[in-house]
Parts: C-alpha cells; structure tokens; sequence
C-alpha cells in the first residue's frame, strides 16, 4: 500500500523534514494558508516528488479529522509531522493557546487513531518550554485528562495574560500530551515524540529575534556552546532520527536541538532581567 506522509505546517521547518521525509512516499501537506501550502507543493512536484494539499485549521477537530479523512484514501499513514503554530509576536493569547496548545491535543487524539503499525510521529515544540515555570504534577494530570477543546479554560492557563508565557506554556504542554498521547499510539504499534528547537533562522524565529524579547534570545545564542543559530535542517536532522527505524525503541520523550542555549541560561551565562525561568 501506498506510504503517505503528512505534514501539517509548511513553514521554514516544514519544507525541510518534508523534502527530508518524501522520496517513495505520498506527502500530504497541510496548513491555514492556502497560498503557501500550493507555492511549497508545486516546488516540491518540480523537483519530482508525489504531493497533495489540502487546507487545515488546527484548532477545529472538524478540520483535522477531514486531514485525517484525506490522508487514509492516499494510503497507509506512516509519519505525520506537526510543525504548526503561533509565536508571542504574531498573536493574541487566545490565539496561541488555541493553535499551540489545543491543535496538537486534537492531532495527537484524531491522528492517533488512524496512523498506521510501525507509524511514527513527531510535534515541533520549543525550548521555550525549559524556560517557563515547569508544571506542578496536579497541572501535568489536568492537561492530560482535560478535553482538547477546554484546555484553554483551565484555571493555571486562562490567567495568563502575556503571549511569550501563552507560548512558552502551550510548548512544554506539548511535551506532557506526547508523553500521554505515546500510549494510545502505542497500541497501534506507533511511537510519538517531541522536538524543542532552540532559536532557529527561519521567517518566525527571526520575527522573534526583531521583537520584544530578541535581545534575551540573542544572548542565549552568543553564551550557548555552539554560539550560531540553529538551522531547519538541523531540526530535520532530529527528525528524520525520530521518525526512522534507527529510533524504533524511543517514544514519548522531548529532543532538545538548541546548540546548548538552555543550557547557557540554566548555568547562569545568560542575563534573564527578571523572566521567570526555572521557577
């Protein structure tokens, strides 16, 4: 049966682990933009490789079990990548806790349920997430049995009033719902994990570097081990490690690919001019 890969999120990341991940498989590319996602598939058919489109809104269940819908009839369903999402820079709270956080509880749920046996997944979380205050056990449970559609009102999150925290939140729960959602998936004999890019040289992170908190973000670049910026292919370095058979062993963790940027800021290099990190 014919291999399908989906990819939802044409962004910097995106392009590359699905250029990465294509040859010998049907990819299906999906995002909110419609225009990006036709202009990526008609570069990637140029350069010979098999590809469909289809337009998709994270934050609707409707939406994603159409994707869903749509993946099953090209064929077996054997990697599906999540790179969607929203930083502090480009919207609102509700905006971001609605993309960030409840789009990947209701693609980890509705692509749960059809990937195939041996299938694999991976969701673009952020290194945002080791630099927020971490979750108490009580809040970790309470992201894992809340449904996807009310995470937003739970009391620690509705609070939140600042979109970098909305941001840095929705990225670590991420983590917590691969690690919940690496059961069910599980049992169809697929695995699921995590990847936290540090600050990555693509349209959103360099959007980010020109923001509010940039200066912060530059510093942890300079004072990190490798002192450059990261780079989609080394984001889709770790994900093809991820996605292929030489990780058949490993689900439900968390890859931190910061050139050691979290790490500068956990030993102290890094001035934090009062964030609340490591709390």
């Amino acid at each position: 049966m014919n291999e399908v890969l989906v990819v939802i999120g044409v962004g910097g990341m995106g392009e590359t682990i699905a250029r990465r991940q294509a040859p010998g498989k049907t990819t299906l590319l999906a995002d909110f933009n419609e225009n990006a996602t036709t202009a990526l598939a008609d570069r990637m058919r140029d350069d010979g490789f098999e590809v469909e489109t289809q337009r998709v809104d994270v934050s609707s269940r409707e939406s994603l079990t159409a994707l869903a819908g749509r993946a099953v009839e090209l064929g077996r369903i054997s990697q599906v990548v999540h790179t969607a999402g929203l930083s502090p820079t480009q919207a609102s709270v509700e905006a971001v806790l609605n993309v960030d956080l409840v789009g990947v509880a209701l693609m980890l749920e509705v692509f749960g349920a059809v990937i195939a046996a041996g299938g694999s997944g991976v969701v673009i979380s952020s290194s945002s997430a080791y630099l927020v205050p971490q979750l108490t056990q009580e809040q970790a449970a309470l992201i894992r049995s809340t449904p996807a559609e009310l995470l937003p009102a739970l009391p620690f999150i509705a609070e939140i009033e600042d979109a970098g925290m909305a941001y840095g939140l929705s990225k670590l729960a991420n983590q917590v719902q691969v690690q919940h959602a690496s059961s069910s998936w599980g049992k169809r004999s697929a695995r699921v994990n995590t990847i936290s890019p540090g600050v990555i040289s693509t349209a959103m992170g360099r959007q980010e570097l020109a923001g509010e908190s940039g200066a912060f973000m530059q510093g942890m670049v300079n004072f990190s081990g490798t002192g450059r910026l990261g780079t989609p292919s080394d984001i889709a370095d770790g994900a093809t490690f991820l996605l292929g058979q030489q990780a058949s062993f490993i689900t439900g963790i968390d890859l931190l690919i910061d050139g050691g940027a979290v790490a500068a800021v956990a030993t102290g290099l890094v001035p934090t001019n009062g964030l609340p990190l490591f709390d």
